[in-house]
């Protein structure tokens, strides 16, 4: 078999002196793995595309100047992207067009605008293609690597379970549906498995998984891993924002760094559909995509990574601080900081529990978008998390169903979300509305609904629930040296003193740094930690600054 024709690099420009000085620039730089093309009109372009989506050619950029005649670039863009949903858009632009390319974001989905001229390409061209190229080539292994096959069911929570593990750890897979998909019949066969034991997994390899846990799932694919060192400068415990954030300045200031994650990085963050409201990214991202990024760069500071590690304990032993994992390993370092995030509070309702992960969801499930095509979505939660899940979800479901239980979204959403809702014909906001009740067979099929203005309770048909309510801190763990306070939340700083007063334990003369614990030389940062603010961005500053803290803290050791 040949080798695959490298994805090729369309530019549109009117202007042909222009249009052969940006070729020119795109050679140079992407010649070796991309075939460049240009096309001097937009009308040219879209016919050009027509062909190379007939001869099933990958394209993974569209560079396109807006002021052209006949069709603007944000024009040809929003038509290109009908044929090449999955290829970067960059629109060119004048510093005077600057308005038109900002509104081009929204109408266009245009991933990036560029300011003519572009000269040095090596500053203000190359740097931000590349970005963009790399992203592209991540979702285009994810969907077109199909070596590794998973085969469920539906409505198996176990099946949910892998498929939404290898998805946040960016492997990439086939998913095979053993009541619609003949293959997977063929494959279950061929591998000696059985309908009857589910899911099975089989990988690049040639390794055939009956049934895994993840832990069986994260050692056939490499992801777990075991600590190098017998000690470190700095542990971070939780790959959220907030870990990560502290991960990548630890790692790039010197410190040995190691990064303890119990599932896979991004956290909730991670899970989120889309971020539109995180600084440097003015066509939004995904928050697989951002948890991608940041992972990619702490490792290249070097940062170590122990995937799939629950931690079971944390003891202060002198001058160490020691954590425990749940599989007996054992790590010591001089600090720690204590970044594990909350989880979705669960919901009490009958029946809710038996159906989780058989069409009820904590979370976003993005991996489920595509199963729940052309039918009704309900969420619950009414805060950005919520709202940014509807908005992923109305591309695919016929109708979805945001239920809150105040008057309206306006006390927890951001006005952006609320104003995307508003305009969507599929979305639906219920105010004053509960689920109590679940019902079905192997999987949910019905919901109870109250409205509490009216008084009433109503039952609706419905195979598909996920739930963003409240915010519970995942610090049961820890031991009585790390105060917390009633519901669990982390006391760092200021919030460790009552009535100006220090713990009676705290054994130095100087207060707690700000994000230090009652457990010096032991600092919480992000959601974990009581009175912070539950936003991304601010979860990365405090993880930042927590580093900060920690040089402090080792200086006078």
């Amino acid at each position: 078999m040949g080798r695959m024709a490298p994805p090729i690099l369309l530019t549109v420009d009117d202007d042909p002196e222009v249009s052969r000085a940006l070729a020119r620039d795109l050679r140079q730089q992407y010649a070796e793995d991309y075939r460049i093309r240009r096309a001097e009109s937009g009308q040219a372009a879209l016919d050009a595309l027509k062909e190379l989506k007939l001869r099933d050619e990958k394209v993974g950029l569209l560079l396109a100047d807006h002021r052209m005649p006949a069709m603007t670039g944000v024009e040809f863009l929003e038509q290109a992207r009908q044929l090449y949903p999955k290829a970067r858009r960059v629109l060119l632009t004048a510093y005077a067009d600057s308005d038109a390319a900002i509104a081009a974001i929204n109408k266009a989905d245009v991933h990036y605008y560029l300011l003519k001229p572009w000269d040095p390409p090596q500053e203000k061209l190359f740097p931000v293609l590349d970005d963009l190229l790399e992203d592209w080539k991540m979702q285009d292994r994810l969907t077109s690597d199909e070596r590794t096959k998973v085969i469920g069911h539906r409505w198996s929570a176990q099946s949910h379970e892998v498929k939404d593990f290898l998805t946040r750890n960016q492997v990439p897979f086939k998913w095979l549906e053993i009541e619609h998909d003949p293959e997977a019949a063929r494959l279950l066969s061929a591998s000696g498995g059985s309908a009857d034991h589910l899911p099975v997994v089989l990988t690049d390899s040639g390794e055939t998984l009956v049934e895994p846990t993840i832990v069986d799932v994260a050692r056939a694919f490499g992801l777990s891993s075991t600590p190098s060192l017998p000690f470190y400068d700095l542990i971070v415990i939780g790959g959220g924002p907030a870990g990560l954030g502290a991960a990548v300045y630890g790692a790039s200031e010197g410190l040995r760094t190691v990064l303890v994650e119990r599932e896979a990085v991004g956290g909730q963050a991670g899970q989120s559909s889309f971020i539109e409201n995180y600084l440097g990214f003015p066509s939004g991202i995904k928050g697989g995509d951002l948890a991608r990024r940041a992972a990619t760069q702490a490792r290249r500071f070097g940062t170590e990574m122990l995937l799939v590690s629950e931690v079971s304990s944390l003891e202060l032993c002198g001058s160490a601080r020691v954590v425990r994992l749940a599989d007996g390993t054992q790590l010591s370092a001089h600090a720690v900081v204590l970044t594990t995030g909350v989880a979705y509070r669960r919901l009490p309702a009958p029946g809710v529990e038996e159906f989780t992960g058989r069409g009820v969801y904590y979370g976003a499930a993005t991996t489920e978008a595509q199963t729940c095509r052309d039918e009704d979505v309900y969420i619950i939660g009414g805060a950005n998390s919520a709202g940014q899940a509807a908005v992923f979800f109305s591309r695919f479901a016929r109708n979805v169903t945001i239920m809150v239980r105040g008057d309206g979204l306006q006390e927890s959403m951001s006005h952006y979300l609320i104003q995307q809702i508003a305009a969507l014909p599929n979305v639906h906001v219920r105010t004053r509305t509960e689920v109590v009740g679940a019902s079905g067979s192997d999987h949910l099929e019905r919901l109870s609904l109250a409205d509490r203005a009216a008084g009433t309770v109503e039952e609706v048909d419905a195979s598909w629930l996920f739930i963003f309510i409240g915010a519970a801190p995942c610090t049961d763990w820890l031991g009585k040296e790390v105060l917390r306070d009633e519901n669990g939340f982390v006391l760092t700083g200021p919030d460790l003193l009552s009535n100006g007063q220090l713990p009676p334990d705290w054994p130095l003369e100087r207060q707690p740094y700000f994000l230090e614990t009652s457990a010096p030389g032991v600092f919480a940062a992000g959601d974990v930690r009581g009175q912070s603010v539950k936003r991304v961005a601010s979860a990365v500053g405090e993880g930042a600054m927590a580093v900060t803290l920690v040089h402090r803290y080792l200086e006078l050791l």
